[in-house]
């Protein structure tokens, strides 16, 4: 199955114009006729089945014919991780991310990030890549950047609170902390890890340090492993 995403479309939709790119994609590429079926996502949990009436290259036309409702997980995850210094290392945490299960990322720029700015519409197409990609109906939502301490002191995480750091001191095996079913926010620093001054006050707001395991990992690594212990516990 070949999914095709598009965020306006809702459950009253009855017909459905595909976008000039997609068109083309679907007229020439995947050479569609009228009366094939293709599918369609808004990122919103819906997966919409659609007939083509009228395959062409610049302005695509098909009919809704059936609608289903996915069921959400029964945990949210929020991952907190510091832009990466080459972009491409972030894009394949957003990706592998997406693809292993996660509800909303928050890049945030930290004491020692290296790299303070991002490209959040080149960073929102790698996640509708994925997802489309992996056949899920459910966008990960992607905040804009914000600094570590000013995360700290807003109200957007959610359950319970985790903080990976590489720096000394008593620190639980996340998987060992993880319980299923419930939501959580995990903090991932940037390749010069988390200040002293960002896990103090990490500390002073709820979060507990926790261990990814032995090895020092990369920043997009750590977020990956924290990522997948979270969905083995819970599946």
């Amino acid at each position: 199955m070949q999914l095709f995403y598009n965020a306006k479309l809702d459950h009253s939709a009855k017909q459905f114009v595909f976008p000039p790119d997609e068109s083309k994609h679907i007229a020439r590429v995947l050479r569609k006729s009228e009366g094939d079926i293709v599918h369609i996502t808004n990122g919103k949990g819906y997966l919409f089945e659609a007939e083509i009436l009228e395959p062409d290259q610049k302005r695509c036309k098909a009919r809704i014919i059936s609608q289903t409702k996915s069921i959400p997980r029964r945990y949210k995850l929020h991952m907190v991780v510091a832009p990466t210094k080459m972009n491409d290392r972030y894009e394949w945490f957003l990706e592998k991310a997406t693809e292993i299960g996660v509800d909303e990322i928050t890049p945030i720029i930290c004491d020692h990030s290296e790299r303070k700015t991002i490209k959040l519409e080149r960073m929102e197409r790698v996640l509708q890549s994925a997802m489309k990609q992996s056949l899920q109906t459910f966008l990960p939502k992607l905040n804009p950047p914000i600094s570590c301490q000013e995360f700290l002191e807003s109200d957007a995480s959610i359950g319970f609170r985790f903080i990976a750091h590489c720096q000394n001191g008593e620190k639980m095996e996340l998987k060992r902390k993880v319980i299923a079913d419930n939501d959580v926010t995990i903090l991932i620093g940037p390749e010069g890890d988390f200040s002293k001054k960002e896990i103090d006050t990490s500390k002073e707001k709820g979060y507990i340090p926790v261990s990814l395991g032995r090895n020092r990992l990369r920043t997009e690594t750590a977020a990956i492993v924290a990522c997948t212990t979270v969905a083995i516990i819970n599946n």
